[in-house]
């Protein structure tokens, strides 16, 4: 399968690695699943979606976002957890296409990707996303101002 490609390594620039994960929010509407790619480096979120579901969809749509913006020539690792989101061959195929490693969690999940999930905590208990919205409308609305200010 894949190794942990970033487990005890430094990151020295941007764009040499990027955590990705997927937390929920909820609405009274029911949950949206939020995607995230974070630049381990900077710490710059790079990518991400509100979807209606846990389908690879949205850690597809994440994912192009922070391809749009990834300079020329970079590769970065890809690190996640083993979400089916991640594995589904969708997304590995259009990581390969792009000339990027994938690097995946061994045991320890949140643990293994623990910048990952930092960043979700941070969204929700300093930028208000812990919440209950009363639309998906608002929280997909509130996504993207927590991560304009959390990016600024």
């Amino acid at each position: 399968m894949f190794p942990n490609l970033v487990k005890d390594r430094p990151v020295t620039k941007p764009n040499e690695v990027w955590v990705s994960d997927i937390t929920y929010l909820r609405t009274k509407e029911g949950f949206v699943y939020l995607a995230l790619l974070t630049d381990s480096y900077s710490r710059k979120i790079l990518g991400y979606h509100c979807a209606d579901t846990l389908e690879a969809v949205g850690c597809i749509k994440a994912l192009e976002m922070a391809l749009g913006n990834l300079p020329e020539g970079a590769k970065p690792i890809h690190h996640s957890d083993r979400g089916c989101q991640y594995c589904c061959d969708h997304y590995l195929e259009r990581l390969h296409q792009r000339g990027l490693s994938v690097s995946m969690t061994e045991r320890n999940h949140a643990a293994e990707n623990a910048m990952a999930e930092r960043v979700n905590g941070i969204l929700k208990g300093e930028y208000a996303l812990d919440g209950e919205f009363r639309t998906k409308e608002q929280a997909r609305s509130s996504v993207a101002q927590a991560v304009m200010l959390y990016n600024s």
